[in-house]
């Protein structure tokens, strides 16, 4: 972290379902799966991460990582001061296929290059044209209420609990009225909506690990095959079975 040079890139391999525990860079990151799904979460959020994304992570940023099917992480290390007119805060980047077959790349070349040498070029040329997204529906908001965690904790674990919101409120003590405004305040999204996205997220995360369609739109709460697949094209534009097929990621990526 230490090192002379602004960008620095770094190829690691784990099997589905290793967690890389809670931690933080004195760099930022630009996080990349070039297969398998990941799973990131700060203290702010949940975002998953399908190979058509990447990742900008802060420096300093406290944030763990949880592999979903075999998981090829490209990362690129960079120093704070390389990018000054970059976001404060953790946001999605769209990976074109240039992008991603620079990242890949980026990461055979050695990582104490010279100034002006090609290696060089290269990490210059990958910072110029990563381009953030708009909202896109890959992550979840963390509420801070205790009540609101409460409720977060016992999906996050269980996405197929269909209790209303009034019930929660009687669990964790508050009215739904209460909670539903909450929710709205702390998340920007009624509760109805931010257990929608939880049950889209899990259900990429179920995906990347190759599980049945048909099993996954049961385990995440939904009573029937045909409503997870109309919720899944209406959020992300294809069916579940597409999502992850090559030529999908290349015309989703142009």
């Amino acid at each position: 972290m230490s090192a002379p040079q602004a960008v620095i890139s770094l190829a690691l391999d784990h099997p589905d379902g290793h967690v890389i525990p809670l931690h933080w860079h004195s760099r930022a990151q630009l996080l990349y799966a070039s297969t398998g799904v990941m799973t990131v979460m700060t203290g702010s959020g949940v975002w998953v991460l399908p190979p058509l994304r990447a990742m900008w992570i802060p420096a300093f940023t406290e944030h763990h990582i949880r592999a979903s099917g075999h998981l090829s992480m490209r990362t690129l290390y960079i120093r704070p001061d390389a990018v000054r007119d970059f976001p404060p805060s953790c946001r999605i980047v769209s990976v074109s296929a240039l992008l991603r077959e620079l990242i890949v790349y980026s990461t055979t070349l050695s990582r104490f290059y010279e100034p002006g040498s090609h290696a060089e070029r290269i990490m210059s040329l990958i910072l110029e044209i990563i381009q953030f997204s708009g909202p896109v529906p890959l992550d979840l908001p963390i509420p801070r209420d205790p009540r609101l965690k409460k409720i977060f904790d016992r999906l996050n674990g269980h996405p197929a609990d269909g209790s209303t919101i009034e019930e929660w409120g009687a669990h964790v003590g508050a009215t739904g009225r209460t909670l539903s405004r909450l929710f709205r305040a702390e998340t920007g999204m009624s509760f109805h909506q931010w257990r929608q996205q939880l049950r889209l997220l899990e259900a990429l995360r179920l995906l990347g690990r190759g599980e049945p369609v048909t099993n996954i739109a049961l385990d995440v709460g939904y009573s029937s095959l045909s409503a997870f697949v109309s919720v899944f094209r209406k959020a992300l534009g294809v069916t579940p079975g597409r999502y992850f097929r090559s030529d999908t990621r290349a015309s989703a990526a142009d």
